[in-house]
């Protein structure tokens, strides 16, 4: 699955002409984040019209299928905006950026960050939550 998901969100990244926010930039990045890191695996869940979702999981992980999940929220293709989540207790979030949801992620509590548009020091943000989930991931979580 993993070479699958890659090669399709690529051709989501192909095909997507982004509206002057920048999110399909702020996608491209966060994706480059997690292909840079040891051990993980990647699926990818396409709900045309509704999300598309890049599942990030590492080899070690015991407690859940995944440690983070990207997705391009498309319910209006000219306006996508993005959704990071990650399974609460595997981040901290000290500037409290992101929003709990309970049940949020695959039915268990959630941390998640919207990211509608290019800002740089939240995207540095998440990219440091995304590494801290690896870690925890890495030790089994």
């Amino acid at each position: 699955m993993h070479e699958t998901a890659l090669k399709e969100s690529e051709a989501l990244l192909a095909n997507w002409s982004d509206n002057g926010s920048k999110t399909k930039k702020c996608f491209a990045r966060l994706k480059a984040h997690l292909e840079n890191m040891d051990g993980v695996r990647f699926d990818w869940k396409a709900r045309p019209g509704v999300t598309y979702s890049l599942r990030a999981a590492h080899a070690a992980q015991k407690d859940h299928s995944l440690f983070a999940m990207v997705d391009v929220i498309d319910d209006d293709p000219d306006n996508r905006w993005l959704s990071v989540c990650f399974y609460g207790e595997m981040i901290t979030d000290p500037e409290e950026r992101g929003d709990e949801v309970p049940g949020g992620l695959l039915g268990e509590d959630a941390a998640c960050f919207d990211v509608d548009a290019w800002d740089e020091d939240l995207l540095a943000y998440v990219e440091t939550r995304l590494t801290e989930a690896h870690r925890s991931a890495a030790n089994g979580g």
